[in-house]
């Protein structure tokens, strides 16, 4: 026997079983809060919430989406809208590259899904972020949604939720980005004088140019446990001021608690709360 090709073929069989090991797909998930190990069957029956410490797991758009509607309700608008490279942007990567390996993650062409839906038999229009397109930034695209939204609002004399989940306006659209912020502010406020009802609904993280326009503007402004809510950064806060800031300034808790948001829902609850809340306005205004 050839010694040599036996180790040989030794070393190529361990090198294959580490890939495979290293490549497989865990079902055991870790929580970031408390460090407990639990099955992921368990936690996605738990809405992604860990059942030892009720921390709130990010979820992408698409499963919001199935946690809020009612089943095989849902019909998305606008899904072939997509960005363009306006200034021909380039930093580390070109903006197309960015936008088309987000495009490859995610499966969609932009930060945001809307559409309309039911919540428990009321119907409403949605738009949510999944923070895995570009960290759910506001682009051109993202805010041209959200307008296109609140029109089919009034259109059809509905509702409109806007779940948010973003780390602020896309830099690599520059004042196109930021001029989203504008557009979108003035689009609700037609639909707050038709006297329809909007819910901001803020989830982790809800940053920048988001958190500065559409995001603190709802009738109703709710948030998951724990969110991270505000416009800059602490680091960069802390060096601006320079002072000392509170503990977890920036969290769900400490905003409900100073004022600035209206309630801190479960995940789980919240489905129950944006109908209970869509059945209060739908009462008071009569939209149908």
């Amino acid at each position: 026997m050839d010694l040599k090709n036996l180790f040989s073929k030794i070393s190529f069989d361990n090198k294959e079983q580490q890939a495979t090991k290293k490549d497989a797909p865990t079902h055991w998930i870790k929580c970031p809060e408390c460090s407990s190990l639990m099955f992921f069957k368990e936690v996605e029956n738990q809405n992604n919430i860990c059942p030892k410490c009720n921390f709130h797991m990010r979820i992408g758009a698409k499963r919001r989406i199935e946690i809020l509607a009612d089943s095989d309700s849902f019909i998305e608008y606008d899904a072939d809208l997509k960005p363009i490279d306006p200034l021909k942007f380039v930093d580390k990567k070109s903006y197309k590259k960015r936008v088309d390996e987000a495009e490859k993650k995610t499966g969609r062409t932009s930060a945001v899904i809307s559409g309309e839906c039911t919540i428990n038999g009321l119907p409403v229009q949605v738009v949510v972020f999944d923070f895995a397109f570009m960290g759910g930034s506001l682009g051109s695209v993202e805010g041209e949604k959200i307008v296109r939204a609140v029109n089919r609002a009034m259109e059809k004399h509905q509702g409109l939720i806007i779940v948010s989940a973003s780390g602020g306006a896309r830099m690599q659209e520059s004042t196109f980005s930021l001029m989203q912020m504008a557009k979108t502010s003035a689009a609700l406020k037609k639909m707050d004088q038709a006297k329809l009802p909007y819910i901001s609904v803020l989830t982790d993280p809800t940053m920048g140019g988001v958190s500065a326009s559409f995001a603190f503007l709802g009738d109703i402004i709710m948030a998951e446990p724990g969110a991270l809510v505000g416009f800059a950064g602490q680091r960069v806060i802390k060096q601006t001021i320079g002072a000392d800031l509170p503990e977890g300034f920036q969290r769900a808790e400490f905003l409900l608690e100073k004022g600035s948001i209206d309630m801190v829902v479960n995940r789980s609850d919240m489905k129950k709360t944006l109908s209970d809340l869509l059945t209060m306005f739908y009462k008071d205004s009569q939209v149908s």
